[in-house]
């Protein structure tokens, strides 16, 4: 079979989203505020990085020398590359924010006071401002002061303890889950500020930490534990609310993941498996039941699926109605139909790559009035400065800050 092309879509400069007009100053690092400033931006906000002299820290996060993460995460941006350690950059930021709708900065809470951009004195210079302090543990509390890194979170937050096999340690999940949480939430929670700010001319702060978001999805475990006192055990890949759910090997070596959520869907599993019997048996009758004799029924289960191969498996389990999938990797879903037909990734020019495209994700959410745009590829290191100072200080004071340090890139 032939791979399966992912469309390509080259860069629109004209492109225009629902949030044309909004700026926002991101002084953020790493991956919750990028991530939240890219739900912004691909939806058409101005957003304008601000840089440090060695550029954001995603810029050294490379695979054979491309910034894969900075491509994907700092697309639809500009760049302004400052040394804040210097007032007179510290005055630039605070004349930017004078001008816009949104500020987001991820230093430990302190170092924005430090500069002299506390929040309320940017408020008081526009008092439609919307700031968003991204931290590890927040602008309050004990840990207030602390470094958080997402692996940290991770772990506080009960995540590690429920993740992995009941006989092995715990287990951190293999990429940036507490800071994708982080940036989602904070992206709805910026814009529920902007539709207040717009609305009333109130500005306001948003205390978005790691933590809060990551403890957020993990619920109702604290109060399915105050009602019975039981820890949630580590299951492995198997659900403490249904039964049958896991994942199984198929015969040609492949994995698939079947759940059975529902009594329907449980009864449409055992006739497609030629084992209507199991509806009315005892161990199986409810969920209930599944539950308590899972390791039976997994075998069952396990045991259909080996005999097959993965394609084998989801044709006939499809053809039955089941709800089954296969568990791809990054090699499966570059070539995959319905991935390429969606346009979930897509790919777009980019000179560094071997083939000169490099994938990515395309526009998320879908909306159907005013859908997300690829307006331009993540920036050069202080590839806007021109464009974003000059029409604030003009080209002689531009040039100068450029002599002086202060303006890098």
């Amino acid at each position: 079979m032939s791979p399966t092309p992912l469309h390509r879509r080259d860069f629109d400069p004209s492109a225009r989203g629902a949030l044309d007009g909004v700026r926002v100053i991101d002084l953020s690092r790493l991956v919750a505020g990028n991530l939240l400033t890219k739900v912004l931006a691909d939806h058409g906000a101005e957003v304008v990085k601000v840089e440090p002299p060695e550029g954001d820290s995603l810029r050294a996060w490379k695979v054979q020398g491309i910034e894969t993460s900075w491509k994907t995460w700092c697309r639809n941006k500009r760049s302004l590359c400052l040394d804040l350690r210097h007032a007179e950059a510290q005055a630039l930021v605070r004349r930017l924010a004078e001008g816009a709708s949104m500020l987001v900065e991820s230093f430990r809470p302190g170092v924005l006071e430090a500069m002299r951009l506390e929040p309320a004195a940017l408020l008081q210079a526009n008092p439609s401002l919307v700031i968003v302090r991204v931290s590890g543990w927040g602008q309050t509390g004990p840990f207030r002061h602390k470094p958080g890194f997402g692996t940290l979170v991770e772990g506080y937050s009960g995540f590690a303890s429920i993740n992995g096999f009941a006989d092995r340690e715990p287990v951190l999940p293999p990429m940036f889950m507490g800071d994708a949480y982080a940036g989602l939430y904070g992206s709805a929670a910026a814009l529920i500020a902007l539709r207040h700010a717009e609305a009333t001319g109130q500005g306001q702060v948003i205390d978005l930490s790691l933590f809060d978001p990551m403890l957020a999805v993990l619920e109702p475990q604290t109060a399915n534990y105050a009602i019975t006192g039981k820890l949630k055990q580590r299951t492995g890949s198997r659900s403490t609310n249904t039964a049958p759910r896991n994942a199984y090997r198929t015969k040609d070596g492949g994995w698939v993941c079947l759940s059975s959520s529902t009594q329907g869907m449980t009864e449409k599993l055992f006739r497609s498996i030629g084992r209507p019997e199991l509806i009315e048996d005892p161990r199986f009758r409810t969920n209930p039941d599944r539950l308590r004799n899972w390791e039976v029924l997994d075998s069952i289960v396990a045991g259909f699926v080996a005999e097959r191969t993965t394609a084998e498996n989801l044709a006939h389990f499809d053809t039955a109605g089941v709800t089954i999938g296969p568990i791809k990797d990054a090699a499966g879903l570059l070539d995959d139909a319905f991935v390429a037909e969606r346009e979930s990734l897509v790919e777009v020019p980019d000179e560094s790559m071997p083939s000169g495209w490099l994938p990515m994700h395309g526009e998320v959410p879908r909306l159907s009035a005013t859908p997300g745009i690829l307006a331009r590829p993540a920036p050069k290191l202080g590839e806007h400065n021109e464009e974003i100072l000059a029409p604030l200080i003009g080209t002689e004071e531009l040039a100068r800050l450029r002599d002086a340090g202060i303006v890098r890139g």
